[in-house]
């Protein structure tokens, strides 16, 4: 489909009523407790104009710009699974009746969703949830809220301090899965290339009555999405890359990170494209009643892989080399998408700066040195 339009910088106004008037929730990027986070848009003066960011390993400022640029920002400091996979939700509900005992099911009631200003690293995370919990079998409240999700990509003109998107082929251009991609030009007169990805998207195009994109609309979102991709400073070969952690299981490069690791699951809580989850039981103090809730977990808990008789990764370096290998190998191969989408958030929010791509590099100089672990490895 792929129609290219040319919108007005006040355009984003009547796109956002627009899908209001569709019974949509429209939730985007906005400035909140000192980062760009995403919430509900009542209007487009809730989106971040004017606001950028610096980004850099364990640093995350806001910077204001002068060109008040809407989604120039960087990746926000949350991705989109909350909105789809909520951080604690309520499973059951269970309660005594006499000798008896009743229990009900909570159903989700998700609201009908346009997601409006997302990154395509984004975009490429929502593919690696859909692989993860939309397949066979799918869990049923994703599904629920994922059905009927309306969104509006914005393809990448300033990367964050940390991306690394263009070197896995997942930014800085919306290239696919979205109803309709914005590409915000900052030449000139402030606007936007609109491309068209779906039946839906087209239909609301044709209600804001937009004309065809001249030439040099084209041209000067093309040359920004080339500027976004040379002035990202890391990168990702997400071939070789899998490759050599399925040779360097037992690198002593796995000791050297988790040295410096304080095993937290920031990392994890920022994934766009993490999505373990742990249950647990709510009782009451009479015994009476019981909830049972599903919550947010993550693969640097000591107790996210216990087993009986205790857990299979006992040592942070073989949980950071789980959670490592699953991003840039296992989940490509277990759901058809790749769990790493060059977002660069785990690197942003650890607070002991550690970069993946950094320990990519240091398992291809292990490997290259010959060096051995020290005590043949572990689980």
């Amino acid at each position: 489909m792929q129609a290219r339009l040319a919108m007005a910088a006040d355009g984003l106004a009547a796109l956002i009523a627009a899908l209001a008037a569709r019974g949509f929730e429209v939730v985007g990027p906005r400035r909140r407790d000192g980062v760009v986070d995403l919430g509900p848009l009542a209007s487009a003066d809730d989106l971040p104009a004017g606001v950028g960011s610096e980004q850099a390993p364990g640093r995350y400022r806001l910077a204001r710009r002068g060109d008040g640029a809407v989604f120039a920002h960087g990746p926000t400091a949350q991705g989109w699974r909350r909105f789809l996979q909520p951080p604690r939700e309520r499973l059951l509900r269970a309660s005594r009746r006499g000798r008896g005992l009743r229990i009900a099911a909570d159903r989700p009631r998700p609201a009908r969703l346009a997601f409006l200003g997302v990154r395509p690293c984004d975009l490429a995370a929502l593919r690696a949830l859909d692989g993860a919990l939309g397949g066979e079998p799918a869990d049923p409240r994703y599904a629920a809220r994922r059905a009927g999700l309306f969104l509006v990509a914005a393809s990448c003109v300033e990367p964050g301090g940390t991306c690394f998107c263009a070197s896995l082929g997942t930014g800085p251009r919306a290239d696919g899965g979205f109803d309709l991609a914005l590409t915000e030009i900052l030449e000139g007169e402030r606007r936007f290339l609109l491309e068209v990805g779906s039946e839906a998207g087209a239909a609301l195009a044709r209600e804001l009555g937009l004309s065809a994109a001249p030439a040099a609309d084209q041209g000067a979102a093309g040359r920004a999405l080339e500027r976004c991709a040379r002035a990202q400073s890391r990168a990702l070969d997400p071939g070789a890359t899998a490759a050599l952690l399925a040779r360097s299981l037992e690198s002593p490069a796995w000791e050297a990170v988790a040295r410096r690791c304080l095993s937290c699951g920031a990392c994890t809580l920022v994934c766009p494209t993490c999505f373990c989850t742990t249950t647990a039981d709510d009782l009451s103090l009479d015994g009476g009643a019981a909830e049972r809730w599903c919550g947010w977990d993550s693969c640097f808990a000591l107790g996210h892989s216990y087993v009986h008789g205790g857990p299979v990764r006992a040592t942070l370096a073989a949980r950071h080399r789980q959670w490592a290998t699953h991003k840039l190998a296992w989940q490509q191969e277990q759901h058809g998408a790749p769990g790493c989408t060059g977002c660069g958030r785990c690197i942003t929010w650890c607070p002991a700066c550690i970069d993946i791509t950094e320990t990519a590099a240091a398992l291809r100089r292990a490997e290259a040195t010959g060096a051995r672990p020290a005590t043949g490895g572990g689980p």
